[in-house]
């Protein structure tokens, strides 16, 4: 193949990649088997289209910068369980005894649910379907699942009947989720009621823990952002980079990492 030919194949390959991405393809082995060139040969690719910016590597995998793609939450399962494990039983150590808490949606705080369910008396308190079915099986846990519209891809609750449960309730701890953080921006969702939800929650709050595997940390156009307070923590684990903590502190908000 002539040094010309050879250009454009790795030019249509680098825009297939990018294509795949943005449908929410992001597994290694996955872009391999579509793009129908090895594993080996997608992550030299990847490597060049995040030297070019066109991509964030992630675990795995990668994004595309200028895309926000919201994953369902059985797809958001399979991804960075060890991580997810290793923030719940961190986040576990700073719930107290007999405390009240707030479990958001989605698979992190899924994780800590895990933890919590045999650590009774405790009350929780949550939006997430996943979360509310499992505590309630638990000893000693009661268990408050907020009103509200089931997301389709998170299966949370979010939206007026939210606020009005939120505004009679408090808590010795919450623990937030998030599709996105970003230094400047703060917390990204899919939803303005989805971040809406989380400032009243934070309102109502002790303390804020905010949980989140370092693929979160890749920069992404959510649709909707709120700002992370300066007394919040924000548990992740050892995958993140120090400049993306480096950040986080500039902007006055602790990133701790664990495992």
């Amino acid at each position: 193949m002539s040094g010309a030919r050879r250009r454009r194949a790795t030019e249509e390959r680098h825009e297939a990649l990018v294509t795949l991405l943005r449908s929410g393809i992001d597994a290694v082995e996955t872009l391999a088997e579509r793009a129908g060139v090895s594993p080996s040969t997608v992550r030299r690719d990847l490597t060049r289209l995040q030297r070019e910016g066109r991509i964030a590597r992630t675990y795995g995998g990668a994004l595309v910068r200028d895309v926000f793609h919201e994953r369902s939450f059985g797809e958001s399962a399979r991804l960075h369980a060890e991580a997810k494990a290793a923030i719940a039983m961190a986040a576990a150590e700073l719930v107290p005894a007999e405390g009240s808490v707030f479990l958001d949606a989605g698979t992190t705080c899924l994780a800590l649910a895990r933890v919590l369910a045999d650590r009774g008396p405790l009350t929780v308190v949550t939006r997430g379907l996943e979360t509310a079915l499992l505590l309630a099986r638990a000893p000693d846990v009661r268990v408050i699942i907020i009103g509200g519209q089931v997301q389709s891809l998170s299966h949370g609750v979010a939206g007026a009947l939210s606020e009005v449960a939120l505004a009679r309730l408090a808590f010795d701890v919450a623990f937030l989720g998030a599709d996105t953080l970003d230094a400047g921006k703060g917390l990204g969702e899919p939803t303005v009621e989805e971040t809406y939800v989380k400032e009243l929650v934070a309102g109502r709050s002790g303390q804020v823990v905010l949980l989140a595997d370092s693929s979160k940390f890749v920069p992404a156009n959510a649709p909707a952002w709120t700002t992370i307070g300066t007394s919040w923590t924000v548990l992740t684990d050892a995958g993140v980079d120090a400049e993306t903590v480096a950040d986080f502190a500039r902007s006055g908000v602790s990133v701790v990492a664990v495992g």
